[in-house]
């Protein structure tokens, strides 16, 4: 054998010992490596600062744009409106709270929570919520729950199945760290607006947050929302049909939050459905479509309102993977002269105060 084509041999003995031992050596290490992964993974979380980094004006985070229908990318409903440092909340459907923290937001940080109607899916986050903004903030008030008339039980019921946990927390971190007087929520209702009219249902420290009455029957009482602050404006559909009444509130706003269910694809559900014997489903896929709003028309609302953007979100139904979104949007050919975006969890649109910008970030 040549000199050099043993030193090759060597050279390559050598790596495969060299690889070999420092994967025995790895492996020997793991719970010394993992526990130095973890602690740097969780020294970046507790550093983590989402809103600091904002610009001041108003800011739109997707913490929920799913539906009741199983989706594992999206939670249920639940939008954040971020103003100077507090987050406004719109609607908070199962999973939503978990969903705020993975994108950086503290439920600590909640002023408000809004509620569009009264559905399982738009709700059934609520007692997390509660429970976390007081354990996280420290709060020594209840969240206000800003909501149309017949939020109040909803409210006392979850303050009552809350209660006991609330105690327990109390006796074992002291009420320095959990103040008594700041569990769970206190109602905030309103008078459901009638015929098209509009209502002031918060308007502080130049925030004007206003609620008008939408079509989601049987589903009463049923609001969209518009906040405006420092020359920008967001508008929330809630769950409705096409609404004239929408196109009016919006009128140029900067950005449309809408709900929206393709037809085709509930069919295709509800056919499935029968194919498989499951009457009860079927039923319910035959009866959602009536009150909710396609994409198609979602557009057309879109362009009569003139808004600068469109964000699809509530989305029915579950659009997992990308790929299927050409197929969900495929009877949208209006001429929609804005930007038109798929929702999804954890996008973030930052609206800079009295400018027309808007940015768009991924905290997931």
């Amino acid at each position: 054998m040549s000199k050099s084509k043993f030193s090759s041999r060597r050279l390559i003995l050598g790596l495969v010992i060299g690889v070999g031992v420092l994967a025995s050596a790895t492996w020997l290490l793991r719970p010394e490596i993992g526990s130095r992964l973890f602690a740097n993974a969780m020294e970046a979380a507790a550093t983590r600062d989402v809103i600091g980094d904002l610009p001041d004006g108003m800011h739109l985070a997707l913490c929920g744009t799913g539906s009741p229908l199983p989706d594992p990318s999206r939670a249920g409903p639940c939008s954040a409106v971020i103003i100077d440092g507090k987050l406004f909340i719109v609607d908070i459907g199962g999973g939503a709270v978990r969903r705020l923290g993975e994108m950086g937001l503290s439920p600590g940080q909640v002023e408000a929570l809004l509620l569009t109607h009264f559905h399982s899916d738009h709700i059934d986050g609520m007692g997390e919520l509660l429970l976390q903004r007081w354990a996280g903030g420290g709060h020594d008030e209840p969240l206000p729950v800003i909501a149309p008339e017949g939020v109040t039980p909803i409210v006392e019921g979850i303050n009552i199945a809350y209660a006991a946990d609330a105690r327990y927390r109390v006796a074992h971190h002291g009420e320095d760290i959990m103040p008594p007087s700041g569990i769970g929520g206190v109602a905030r209702p309103f008078t459901l607006p009638t015929d098209g009219a509009e209502q002031i249902v918060y308007d502080q420290d130049g925030l004007k947050i206003i609620a008008f009455a939408v079509n989601h029957e049987p589903v009463v009482p049923a609001v969209g929302y518009r906040f405006d602050y420092k020359g920008r404006s967001i508008v929330f559909s809630g769950d409705t049909t096409r609404s004239t009444t929408i196109e009016k509130v919006c009128d140029g706003c900067d950005v449309l939050v809408h709900e929206v269910l393709n037809a085709e694809m509930v069919a295709i559900v509800e056919a499935a459905m029968k194919k498989a014997g499951r009457p009860r489903i079927e039923k319910i896929m035959a009866d959602i479509p009536d009150y909710h709003a396609t994409p198609a028309e979602v557009a057309e609302s879109a362009k009569a309102a003139k808004a600068k953007m469109l964000v699809f979100s509530h989305i029915v139904p579950a659009v997992p993977i990308g790929f299927l979104e050409p197929y969900y949007l495929k009877d949208v050919t209006t001429g929609f002269g804005g930007k038109m975006v798929m929702g999804k969890d954890g996008m973030l649109f930052i609206l800079p105060a009295n400018t027309d910008n808007i940015e768009r970030r991924d905290l997931l």
